[in-house]
């Protein structure tokens, strides 16, 4: 678990010495270089992965090319870490998203697209994160439950967009998922608390941007599902047709969303402080404030000076609670309860 310290402050108070202070900032500094190296390596590690598929290479060189740099990858985290670590990753992580991008390709021109292919690509990418400890990969394959379920980005010029087709669904599977890598991270070594955290966090965004499509459209569960189409294998076609039992199909309005959902943040965001989890609060009090500005100008406009002025003093209003409960909080005799 990571927590923030205002090192200054607690010599000043008298919390601890200069000497603590300056072993504090010591292992500060090295988490700090961590984090920018690990940060550099994605960005690289994307950007060869799309240099590498904008030759048009063949299938057979990129499943041989991942499948090369996989294991290399494996190898060096394995055998040579403190030496080459960086280098182990960047191969890993290379390797496991061309290798699967490539497997993905193959498969579905040989036998069509089905659930089987994404559970695979999940399960491999989840594998291989927790091999080689890699926050990224373990990223993909959550990202990749989600395109279970008709979840998706997208981009036109200067606007990006996400996709979830399926509000209801994406909310409650990804909630059990967020909830059971939380758990098993209690149980497991440093190293891989870290992997199962990312998960959890990653987990709980996919949660809240479900709740944020059923607030602004509602949802009736399974209706992407209906009179659906799959390509199954070259010249065959399997269809879903859910309509025909309309009175089991029932649609949650987005009001009950934005409703449940603001219980929902509440109740994390409290939990979040008593265990003292950053991230969650921060993730409460950050779609907290998506939910109250989405919902409040739809219904005033977003030409409506009064609405401006009170969404200003909603806002200060909320960063006055947290800077009371950080005071609160960072008193040696405090208890939450």
């Amino acid at each position: 678990m990571k927590i923030v310290l205002d090192i200054t402050k607690l010599v000043k108070d008298g919390e601890i010495t200069s000497d603590q202070a300056d072993k504090l900032k010591k292992f500060a500094a090295k988490e700090t270089g961590s984090l920018g190296i690990n940060i550099l390596i994605a960005f690289g590690v994307v950007a060869i992965c799309l240099g590498i598929f904008s030759f048009n290479p063949s299938l057979v060189f990129a499943l041989f090319l991942g499948a090369v740099l996989t294991v290399s990858g494996v190898v060096i985290k394995q055998y040579h870490n403190e030496l080459w670590g960086p280098l182990g990753s960047a191969n890993l992580m290379i390797g496991a998203i061309v290798f699967t991008s490539a497997f993905t390709i193959f498969y579905v021109e040989q036998f069509g697209l089905g659930l089987e292919l994404y559970l695979i690509a999940t399960v491999v990418l989840l594998a291989l994160g927790v091999i080689g400890k890699s926050g990224l990969l373990v990223t993909l394959s959550a990202l990749s439950v989600a395109a279970w379920l008709g979840g998706s980005t997208g981009y036109m010029h200067a606007s990006y967009m996400l996709v979830i087709r399926e509000a209801t669904v994406t909310i409650i599977v990804f909630a059990a998922l967020a909830l059971g890598a939380l758990s098993i991270s209690k149980k497991l070594p440093a190293a891989y608390e870290r992997i199962a955290l990312i998960y959890a966090r990653v987990s709980l965004l996919l949660v809240n941007f479900g709740f944020w499509a059923g607030s602004l459209f509602g949802d009736t569960p399974g209706e992407s599902w209906s009179n659906t189409t799959i390509f199954t294998s070259p010249g065959k076609f399997l269809d879903f047709d859910l309509t025909t039992l309309p009175e089991e199909a029932f649609h949650i309005s987005d009001t009950v969303f934005s409703i449940v959902w603001a219980l929902a943040l509440i109740a994390v965001g409290i939990w979040g402080m008593r265990q003292d989890r950053r991230f969650v609060v921060n993730t409460a009090a950050v779609f907290g404030s998506i939910l109250f500005y989405t919902k409040f100008f739809v219904y005033f406009g977003v030409i409506n000076s009064l609405a401006w002025m009170f969404a200003g003093i909603f806002a200060i209003g909320i960063a006055l609670g947290f800077w009371k409960y950080n005071r609160l909080a960072a008193r040696p005799s405090a208890t939450l309860s």
